[in-house]
């Protein structure tokens, strides 16, 4: 990284997206974008010749996919990678621990300023090299089978679908980013044009609509309760009728909150 700016390539084979995230890196005076690729091949040849601090890498891309790219990386140095991918959690657990980050397409704002300050303060410390060269080894340790296998969830249409749920949240709390798993949000409620998350018995206030939020969670979990409130269903220990119709959630930490009448139809989840 020179003259404080992250020299950047982008990797994806869908235009559009290509052109999306180019839109947004704009707003990011410290990103040179230095090459633009459309397909596995092209990116190795550039990220080669023109050294980046970081790529944004499509992850399924047809021929070389973005982990054949990453392999292709072995004996040269690597930059930074950020994973793109349509899919939520798609193979994280495993390359979560090396990998700089990765985004859930479509590309949000704020989750793209999360992964631009981590790069930013991995390019200043020493152990960005090292995650890099760990994240390369381990794909290349990957089995036929291994590799088959997250193809095979890639393909899975019902599998697909559910991936494309955020599994974390992920927002500024002052001069820090706080990372929410889904899972530990009780409830969230709205307070005029904030939204508040409550989880693990503290409650963290972001900026954002309440539809703009729902559409994130997976509808399995989480369910819309009234016009301002949003509930983790596996949080909701009893269900509590009142005589206008109106129904009463408990929720495990003792929480109460009100199941209005218009949202009746989500009683069932809770029976």
């Amino acid at each position: 990284m020179s003259d404080d700016k992250i020299r950047v390539i982008l990797v994806d084979d869908e235009p559009l997206a290509l052109r999306g995230l180019r839109h947004r890196l704009a707003a990011f005076a410290e990103i040179e974008i230095v090459a633009e690729c459309a397909n596995g091949r092209e990116a190795v040849k550039e990220i080669k010749a023109k050294n980046p601090d970081l790529v944004f890498l499509d992850i399924q891309m047809p021929g070389l996919d973005g982990f054949g790219v990453v392999r292709a990386m072995i004996g040269n140095p690597a930059p930074l990678f950020v994973f793109v991918t349509a899919y939520d959690k798609f193979a994280i657990d495993a390359f979560e621990a090396n990998a700089l980050d990765y985004i859930v397409k479509p590309v949000e704002e704020e989750r793209l300023k999360d992964a631009i300050h981590r790069a930013r303060e991995a390019l200043k410390s020493k152990a960005a090299v090292s995650r890099e060269s760990q994240l390369v080894e381990l794909l290349a340790s990957l089995s036929d089978d291994e590799r088959d296998r997250i193809k095979e969830l890639i393909n899975d249409p019902a599998w697909s679908e559910k991936q494309r749920y955020t599994e974390r949240l992920s927002f500024k709390d002052g001069s820090k980013v706080v990372v929410l798993a889904a899972d530990e949000i009780e409830w969230i409620d709205a307070a005029g044009d904030y939204m508040c998350i409550h989880a693990a018995g503290k409650t963290h206030i972001i900026r954002e609509t309440m539809k703009a939020l729902q559409t994130r969670l997976d509808p399995e979990r989480f369910q819309r309760v009234h016009r301002s409130a949003i509930v983790n269903v596996g949080k909701v220990k009893e269900l509590h009728p009142h005589s206008n119709g109106e129904y009463f959630l408990i929720l495990e930490g003792g929480q109460e909150l009100k199941l209005s009448r218009s949202y009746k139809d989500v009683v069932a989840r809770f029976i």
